[in-house]
């Protein structure tokens, strides 16, 4: 497969801030906490209500991440690849709002 094809293997042309690349370490790790969290509280034979409690807010966390990573996209690579004559980015765009909005 080429290396343009695989979504795993192409990298941002521009790096992301230091701010904003610490943010979403910070959220990241927040929730890796939670989910670790859950495994303990289900090894443990917690009640399933607190167990769901706190999956929530693990799947909350993991979706704002999304969100800012899907707004810094579209401010970024969607921009630069616009402004070089690659439309087709838009599709691409549209894709990911439709599959990361609809949560």
């Amino acid at each position: 497969m080429p290396e343009e094809s695989c979504c795993c293997c192409r990298h941002k042309s521009t790096p992301r801030e230091e701010g904003f690349q610490q943010n979403i370490q910070t959220r990241l790790n927040r929730a890796i906490g939670q989910l670790g969290g859950v495994k303990a509280m289900i090894d443990d034979n917690r009640y399933c209500g607190d167990v769901l409690l706190q999956l929530a807010a693990a799947e909350k966390a993991i979706h704002r991440v999304s969100e800012l990573i899907l707004e810094n996209h579209l401010h970024t690579c969607v921009v630069e690849q616009v402004r070089e004559g690659n439309e087709e980015v838009i599709d691409e765009a549209m894709d990911l709002i439709r599959k990361f909005g609809s949560r």
